[in-house]
C-alpha cells in the first residue's frame, strides 16, 4: 500500500490559547481546537510549522500536568503523529515512534477514552507508517485497532473515517463506501466547527474515490 506520514488529522481556535484553564475538559477542548486550526486553517508552510511547534509544547505541558489522564496523554500522541507528517522523512519516524509510545501509554491508562479515539489513532499509525526495516507499520495490527475503536463507538466520525481510509488503501472500495457514508451521518461536533467541516470534507474526498472505483 502507499504509506505516508500524513496521519491524524485519530481529533484550535487560537495558538495563543492560555496554557492552562481551570477545568480539564475546557483545556482539552482548547488543545483540540488548536489542532483543528493548525491542521485545517494553516496553509502557509512556515505558519503551519510554527503552529504545530507551539501545539507540541502545549500538549506536552498539558500531559505533564495530567499524566494520569488518558485523554491528555493520547492528545500528545495525536499531535506528535500529525507532526510526523510535517517534518522531513529523516525526522518523521522519531515523531511517529514517540506518538506510538504516548498512545500505548494512554491505552494502558484507559483504552476506551476519547470514544475509541486511542484505538483509532493507533490504527492510523500502524496503517500509515512504513513497515519492514524502515518502521513499525503493520496492516493486520491496524485492522485490529480499527475494530476495537468501532466496538467502543461504532458511530464516531473519526473511528469510521480512519477505518474507511484504511479500507481504501486495502482496495476494499465497496466496504469503504459503507463505512464512510456512516461517518458522514455522525452528529455535528458543535464545539469544534473547524474540525467538523474539515473532517467531513476529507470524508467526501475519500467517498469520491470509493464511488469512482466501485462504478468502473
Amino acid at each position: 500500500m502507499n504509506r505516508t506520514f500524513g496521519l491524524i488529522a485519530i481529533v484550535a481556535a487560537s495558538i495563543s490559547t492560555p496554557l492552562f484553564a481551570d477545568d480539564f475538559d475546557t483545556e482539552l477542548t482548547a488543545i483540540q481546537q488548536e489542532w483543528d486550526g493548525a491542521n485545517y486553517q494553516m496553509n502557509d508552510k512556515a505558519a503551519r510549522s510554527a503552529a504545530f511547534t507551539a501545539l507540541l509544547e502545549h500538549a506536552a505541558a498539558f500531559r505533564e500536568q495530567h499524566a494520569a489522564r488518558a485523554e491528555a496523554v493520547a492528545w500528545e500522541g495525536i499531535v506528535l503523529s500529525t507532526y510526523a507528517g510535517e517534518v522531513s522523512a529523516m525526522s518523521a519516524m522519531k515523531y511517529a515512534k514517540a506518538a506510538r509510545e504516548a498512545l500505548e501509554r494512554a491505552e494502558r491508562l484507559n483504552a476506551t477514552a476519547l470514544a475509541g479515539g486511542i484505538y483509532a489513532s493507533l490504527g492510523a499509525l500502524y496503517s500509515k507508517v512504513p513497515g519492514g526495516f524502515i518502521g513499525f507499520g503493520d496492516d493486520e495490527l491496524a485492522a485490529q485497532y480499527f475494530q476495537k475503536a468501532l466496538a467502543v463507538d461504532p458511530d464516531n466520525i473519526d473511528n469510521n473515517y480512519f477505518y474507511g481510509e484504511f479500507l481504501i488503501d486495502q482496495g476494499d472500495y465497496a466496504q469503504a463506501r459503507t463505512v464512510l457514508e456512516h461517518a458522514l451521518a455522525a452528529p455535528t461536533a458543535a464545539d469544534r466547527p473547524v474540525f467538523d467541516t474539515g473532517r467531513r470534507n476529507e470524508i467526501r474526498g475519500l467517498l469520491a474515490v470509493a464511488e469512482r472505483k466501485t462504478s468502473t
